[in-house]
């Protein structure tokens, strides 16, 4: 371990865990058993429980796990629980010493309405680490600053008159008279925000369309807009040239990436987050566009707009946890009943490969396939082993990859950006997406790149393919949930096949199994920012 020790820890690795050897815990996948028995090596006997230094990293350690799950702070009192579940003899006295530390940060947030003066307000203790929660106040200060910096309304009546439909009218009018607008939708609702972009471009406005995934003729990815690589550049200031940004994919934001794209908006420019609130939420802490969505601080438009077809009444179903029966007279969504993983992954290769292509004309390259997991005997590595062999086989003499392989490169958590391999050499594998040669470092390609034939519905949010085969193995069942199944069912344009091997946990995960919830503190500080600027001044 001593490779990924320094790599997080630097160069004073060793003298940092002679002083503390609980500091192991910073390494990733480390846990806190390994870290206690490394510590009980170094200490003997003196390495208890209820050692401050243990304490003080787990604290830490229990809410960067947390985030990882997208909570941006916990409730004290759930922290506290976790505490005495890793056996602290005090967690509350624990939690105290973190907080007066500074090692975290405390937040009293108000429950309910306000109380008449001289009652006490309700509130609940939240804790947080100081980079989710320093991002979480920027970013709601910079909404309200967009919000409130807004110079009035434009005359886009005419653009709006000559909008393709109502609901397209209908945004234009919003961003016409406001800083900070909400637009949420289906797949087919994607057309109004674009339609918003070229009515401001046609007024003469600067415009950027940013989207989770890339691919869009007419936008760049969120991520190539922040590192510089993409979009309109920045101003003196740092800030961005534009006077429009409209976002798709917005439930994909995470906090911290949010709140670095709200900084770089300008007074005075528009800002437009647009979304379908039902998809999986984003891979990072946070949960910001549902949180600006519940505190209804800025103009909310819904689109009118329903995605067409069988699998577009199919997926609406979903959204609403209905599982129904769609009329699909060209078979555009069918129902693959197997009896065990191994048939799963023989009859998705037999789908991609042959099925689909030749009732459809989709050659297999536009064919997905999307299941839960990674692992397991029909999570995305037994699929794209048996898909590489039946469309692509050879020896992987490019540590696992051949030249024609389709592969994801995941460079940072969250962005799983869809390529092909070229070749590979001593500088690394060379990949081509989408026209785009990129190298990927030969020491970072076990980490960043993987077979792409197969995904997770997570690495699939954002894009979409002509067919999709969706995989559900029987061991797939209670990683289920509305969210995944929406996602997963909604990548697909012309074609649906389900590859059913879960029962009745399909229709049960539908109906019963919402979103995990994430505590976060966003929709609190907008509203509090609302209505401090409804105040009159003394």
């Amino acid at each position: 371990m001593a490779g990924p020790v320094a790599a997080a820890l630097g160069d004073g690795a060793a003298q940092e865990l002679s002083e503390n050897p609980w500091r192991l815990l910073a390494v990733p996948a480390v846990r806190p058993t390994q870290a206690d028995g490394f510590a009980r090596a170094l200490l003997g006997a003196g390495a208890g429980p209820g050692d401050e230094r243990r304490t003080a990293v787990l604290v830490g350690w229990l809410l960067a796990q947390a985030g990882l799950k997208g909570h941006t702070a916990l409730e004290a009192a759930v922290l506290e629980k976790a505490l005495a579940q890793y056996g602290v003899p005090d967690p509350a006295e624990a939690l105290e010493q973190s907080i007066a530390e500074a090692s975290v940060l405390v937040f009293h947030e108000p429950l309910g309405p306000p109380v008449e003066e001289g009652e006490e307000q309700p509130v609940r203790i939240l804790v947080g680490l100081e980079g989710a929660a320093m991002a979480e106040e920027s970013l709601a200060d910079g909404l309200a600053r967009l919000a409130g910096t807004f110079g009035g309304p434009a005359d886009w009546e005419q653009a709006a008159a000559a909008a393709p439909d109502r609901s397209s009218a209908e945004l234009i009018r919003a961003v016409a008279g406001h800083g900070l607008v909400t637009h949420t939708g289906g797949e087919a609702a994607r057309a109004e925000p674009l339609a918003l972009a070229a009515a401001a471009r046609e007024l003469g406005l600067r415009v950027c369309v940013a989207a989770h995934a890339p691919g869009g003729a007419d936008s760049v990815t969120v991520a190539e807009l922040l590192s510089g690589q993409e979009g309109p550049g920045r101003d003196a200031d740092g800030q961005f040239a534009l006077d429009l940004l409209v976002v798709l994919d917005a439930p994909q934001l995470d906090v911290e990436s949010a709140a670095a794209l709200v900084e770089g908006v300008a007074d005075g420019a528009r800002l437009v987050l647009s979304g379908d609130p039902a998809v999986l939420g984003s891979a990072g802490a946070g949960r910001v566009f549902a949180d600006v969505l519940a505190a209804r601080t800025c103009p909310q438009l819904v689109s009118r707009t329903p995605d067409p077809g069988p699998v577009g009444e199919l997926v609406s179903g979903v959204g609403i946890g209905e599982l129904n029966q769609v009329d699909a007279p060209g078979k555009e969504v069918v129902i693959v009943p197997v009896q065990d993983a191994g048939e799963a992954v023989h009859r998705a290769v037999q789908l991609v490969a042959e099925s689909v292509p030749r009732a459809f004309g989709i050659p297999a390259d536009s064919v997905q396939v999307i299941t839960p997991g990674h692992g397991g005997s029909a999570g995305t590595r037994a699929l794209n082993a048996a898909l590489k062999e039946r469309l692509n086989p050879g020896p992987g003499r490019f540590g696992g990859f051949d030249p024609g392989d389709r592969v994801v490169h995941v460079p940072s958590p969250g962005r799983a950006l869809p390529a092909r391999v070229v070749s590979a050499d001593a500088e690394g594998l060379h990949l081509d997406r989408a026209g785009v040669r990129i190298v990927v470092p030969k020491d970072l390609v076990e980490s960043q790149v993987r077979h792409g034939w197969a995904i997770t519905a997570h690495q699939a949010v954002g894009a979409r393919w002509p067919a999709v085969v969706v995989v559900l193995p029987g061991d797939a069942a209670q990683a289920l949930s509305r969210d995944w199944v929406y996602t997963a069912f909604g990548r697909a344009e012309r074609h649906l096949s389900v590859v059913h091997g879960v029962d009745q946990a399909l229709p049960r995960a539908v109906a019963e199994v919402l979103p995990k919830p994430r505590t976060t503190r966003l929709t609190g500080l907008l509203k509090a920012l609302a209505a401090a600027g409804e105040q009159p001044e003394q």
